[in-house]
């Protein structure tokens, strides 16, 4: 089941039945995917009564009942950790909620006394998902377009009834009508406490004050000689609340950083699990961070202070003013990187470590969206057991998929083809092309974003969430899914095998962005972002996938667990030819030392661009500043062919401008078929290698590709059909080359082995005789909508919406298309369909016989001649559409079926928000459907010689 892909699953308002719960898996089964992940989000409007409270009682029954069905269909089942996200609900309270934290400073010279109480009062402050319009603002923007609103101050509705904070009362969960307030960040005005109170002199001296302060606020403290900065430190609310949650899962978020936090926020699953039989449930998952979508970071746990001491040697309380960037710079540098590291270990230890910890007591694994967070997400990833990515960037998913090869996982997972497009405009193509490059960057595990939960009963659309491609049968594409289904299925049965063959290891500088201060006292990882703009980081990192080099990121604390031997470095089982490091200010002390025993064991270490400037953190500074100038001074470096390389023991530290130089000194080859626009991920399996190739170019591709694995045989392996056979190949001086006849956007496996392989020829073919396939369509439409089936013919084809007399502009499904044609009196063995222009997808049927479905961008097929008849021959197409064009019939008359509470249902481009704020299709025209062709049938001849 693991190799099919699966599907988030929403459950609006959890307002399931086990009658819907049981028709829906059977649905899923039948079109090929291989589980699915439950997610409870807000619900829908008019089906109140129908909600069922988060872990009650009859949602767990809900829950035992989609195991056991999915037990019987072969299915598997993940479950979210929680409503919406990031995790949180009514039963975390305040002080297990997320935290920020404030300060002010006072002024005083020697003998002055503080007159002014030690007080801060926190401002009201309520956001309200209702009261917002969306924009895109993160991984999902919309190049070109800039938004009206900030994350913190977002863009408002226009005429809507805002909700103001005197409308709350605490807790939240006491409120009426969650769904309907839909809160997104509450913060309610109170005197925040008090966590620390410090007095710095000009001259260096610091004093704790905290015993000084009194019950009111005074400070019962004179300033000795001197002048004197006072700083005062609160303890804030950030008032996160949790994003689209389901109905009684509205509530704070919780405090990431807080063990006890995610205990209590866990004892409510216990408590709704005991004595019930849940094994069968895989995984529960975290869908991302996402505290920083509001105004102001959660940067603070009540625990810091000491968590600080014990994690960096030192109080955080004698260096406050460096903290807030106050002091020198050399200070305030190293300040903020040790109070960011120690954010990012405890999100590491208290958060990831315990609930996977949790996790296995219930005997399943955690998948984890460790992306946004405010920590080095790589190490966040490698101790999940399945990491996972999203977003549209191949660096952004080598960050988790590197994670999964350098830890040894055996999945990497992906949530696949969100906001595509604007809604109800992706089709099969638009996803495989978004699944594709998840495949080429290390995923092996896809899950669709993804499948609404909707009562068969439901008048069409369904029920939706805004920013899927709404893979369910409601969409006239359902019909054909099941194509791109077995696609994936049989690219993940490849690379679920074996493990990952890349060459480099490229480390991941996160302590220069620790050190660097930002708008705000934490930073949020997500990959090779805005943040490393200009740094040798990004640049070795974009140049190393251009050019074809096979590489994955790696942390400081994986870093320790690489180990030399047999002239390889290895991480666990995987072996890696070489570290790069690109230039940095900062690197921590162990992790420098670390590549020097690598070096000193045999391995080769290049400094792209120089060695490190600094070693990272204020404790024992100017030991460690000796040592580095130590080590430095100690290195002579000579220059050869454009590298200077130090020989350090048995391997060598190398360094200089150009990276590519670097790389072929220590004979790191790169993959140039990068050079004719293909794209590729290498692994090996039983000691031989394979390759997921790509044409990512628009035009077709029909040449040799240098490969750098070396073989006797080279077997092709088409995902597509599952189609497979010997490849030509031929040596060239030292090279190795396979010839590829590749249409654009297609993919395929090609493996090769050591020895001669028994096994079919691939066949290679060029056009020959081409006959247009004319004559009367016969064109028959239908879907539950219409009454009666629709029949047309027609002599030239055209657009569904421009066939007359038939009003076609509003409907979208499947029309089947048959046509008679003479056999073509040609002697060719193979022939191949050329469909020409549809929309969207097409499965063709030739004289009772699928001859396979077709997703596009390129509508040909191929097939023997053994299929046609000696006479008439009967073709028969089945087109689908998309689901765009009975939408704009629905918003023409104005149906309301955009009846969802929270989020509702935003547009992603601005100029298809209407006057409410939400998306709005009312002033489109029927976009192009169906088969448009022109239809023709091509004579193959088989290709012989390459030469």
């Amino acid at each position: 089941m693991v190799t099919k892909p699966w599907t988030r699953w929403w459950w609006q308002g959890s307002a399931v039945t086990k009658e819907g719960i049981s028709h829906e898996l059977e649905v899923l089964k039948e079109a090929g995917f291989g589980g699915v992940e439950i997610t409870p989000i807000y619900g829908v409007a008019g089906y109140e009564e129908q909600f069922i409270p988060f872990l009650s009682e009859k949602w767990v029954e809900m829950l035992l009942h989609t195991l056991q069905e999915a037990e019987r269909l072969g299915l598997g089942v993940d479950m979210a950790t929680g409503t919406g996200w990031p995790f949180g609900g009514p039963w975390i309270d305040e002080d297990y909620a997320c935290k920020n934290f404030v300060y002010k400073t006072f002024e005083l010279k020697s003998g002055e006394a503080l007159t002014e109480k030690i007080k801060y009062t926190q401002e009201p402050f309520v956001r309200a998902v209702g009261n917002q319009i969306y924009e895109m603002h993160g991984i999902y923007k919309v190049e070109g377009q800039q938004p009206k609103g900030t994350i913190n101050e977002p863009l408002m509705k226009r005429r809507r009834n805002e909700i103001t904070i005197d409308q709350l009362v605490q807790p939240i969960s006491a409120n009426q009508n969650l769904q309907l307030l839909a809160l997104d960040q509450v913060r309610f005005e109170r005197d925040l406490p008090v966590v620390a109170i410090m007095a710095y002199s000009e001259s260096g001296e610091k004093i704790n004050l905290m015993d000084q302060l009194q019950e009111n606020g005074s400070l019962n403290w004179t300033a000795p000689e001197g002048s004197w900065t006072i700083y005062a430190l609160f303890e804030g609310d950030h008032g996160k609340m949790v994003e689209r949650a389901a109905p009684g899962g509205e509530g704070n978020v919780l405090d990431h950083f807080s063990q006890e936090a995610i205990d209590k926020y866990l004892s409510k699953f216990d408590s709704a699990f005991t004595n019930q039989d849940i094994r069968t449930l895989r995984a529960f998952f975290n869908d991302s961070y996402e505290v920083d979508d509001a105004r102001g970071s959660a940067d603070w746990t009540p625990t810091l202070i000491d968590e600080f001491e014990k994690r960096r040697g030192y109080d955080l309380r004698n260096y406050l003013p460096a903290l807030f960037g106050n002091d020198e710079d050399a200070i305030n540098e190293r300040v903020l990187c040790d109070y960011r590291e120690t954010i990012s270990e405890l999100l590491f230890d208290n958060f990831t470590q315990r609930w996977k910890d949790w996790a296995s007591t219930k005997d399943a694994i955690i998948r984890n969206q460790a992306h946004g967070s405010p920590a080095n997400i790589l190490d966040l990833y490698a101790l999940s057991d399945i990491p996972e990515t999203e977003g549209n960037e191949a660096l952004r998913a080598k960050m988790a998929t590197s994670a999964a090869h350098v830890s040894g996982k055996e999945l990497a997972s992906s949530e696949s083809a969100t906001w595509l497009n604007e809604h109800f405009l992706s089709n099969l193509s638009d996803i495989k092309n978004a699944v594709d490059l998840f495949l080429l960057n290390g995923v092996n595990h896809v899950f669709y974003h993804g499948t609404n939960y909707s009562p068969s009963d439901d008048p069409w659309p369904g029920w939706l969430f805004y920013a899927a491609i709404h893979a369910n049968d409601r969409n006239p594409l359902w019909n054909d899914f099941v194509a791109l289904n077995g696609y994936i299925n049989r690219c993940q049965s490849f690379l679920q095998a074996g493990h990952i063959d890349n060459d480099i290891l490229l480390y991941y500088p996160v302590y220069d962005r620790f050190s660097t201060p930002g708008r705000e006292m934490i930073e949020h990882f997500d990959g090779v972002e805005e943040q490393f703009e200009g740094t040798y980081f990004k640049v070795a990192a974009e140049e190393m996938l251009e050019k074809g080099y096979a590489f994955d990121f790696i942390s400081d604390m994986q870093i320790q667990g690489l180990e030399y031997k047999a002239g390889e470095l290895f991480s666990g089982e995987i072996t890696y030819q070489t570290i790069v490091v690109p230039f940095c200010k900062y690197i921590p002390q162990s992790t420098f030392q670390k590549l020097i025993d690598l070096a000193n064991s045999g391995a080769n270490v290049i400094f792209y661009n120089n060695l490190p400037t600094h070693f990272s953190g204020l404790a024992n500074l100017e030991e460690k500043e000796a040592e580095l100038g130590e080590i430095k001074s100690s290195l002579e470096f000579i220059n050869k062919n454009g590298a200077e390389i130090h020989e350090q023991g048995g391997g060598k530290l190398i360094k200089g401008e150009n990276l590519e130089t670097l790389l072929t000194t220590v004979s790191v080859e790169r993959e140039s078929l990068t050079d004719q626009g293909l794209q590729f991920i290498r692994r090996e399996r039983n000691g031989q290698t394979f390759y997921f190739i790509k044409n990512a170019s628009e035009s077709e591709f029909d040449g040799w590709v240098k490969i750098n694995a070396v073989g006797e045989t080279a077997m092709l392996y088409d995902p597509m059909n599952g189609n497979f056979g010997k490849v030509k190949t031929r040596s060239e001086g030292d090279t190795n080359q396979i010839y590829l006849q590749l249409n654009s956007q297609e993919s395929v496996f090609v493996e090769i082995f050591d020895k001669n392989v028994e096994g079919p020829e691939f066949n290679y073919f060029k056009e020959a005789e081409t006959i247009q396939i004319e004559g009367e369509w016969g064109i028959s439409f239908y879907n539950e909508s219409l009454e009666n089936e629709i029949t047309v013919t027609l002599n030239s084809l055209t657009s569904w919406p421009n066939i007359e007399d038939n009003d076609l502009g509003s409907f979208s499904g499947t029309a089947r298309y048959t046509l008679k044609f003479d056999h073509p009196e040609l002697k060719n063995e193979m022939f191949r369909l050329d469909l020409g222009e549809v929309h969207e997808s097409a499965k063709i049927i030739l004289n009772g016989k699928e001859v396979g479905t077709l997703i596009g961008p390129v509508y040909e097929i191929d097939f023997s001649s053994d299929m046609l008849k000696e006479n008439e021959n009967i073709l028969e197409i089945d087109v689908s559409n998309l689901m765009v064009n009975r939408i704009i019939d629905l918003e023409k008359q104005d149906v309301m079926w955009k009846k969802f509470y929270n989020v509702n249902f935003p547009a992603r481009l601005q100029e298809n928000r209407g006057e409410d704020g939400l998306f709005t299709a009312k002033n489109w025209e029927p976009i192009t459907s169906g088969l448009l062709g022109p239809v023709r049938l091509i004579a193959l001849e088989k290709i012989e010689s390459m030469e």
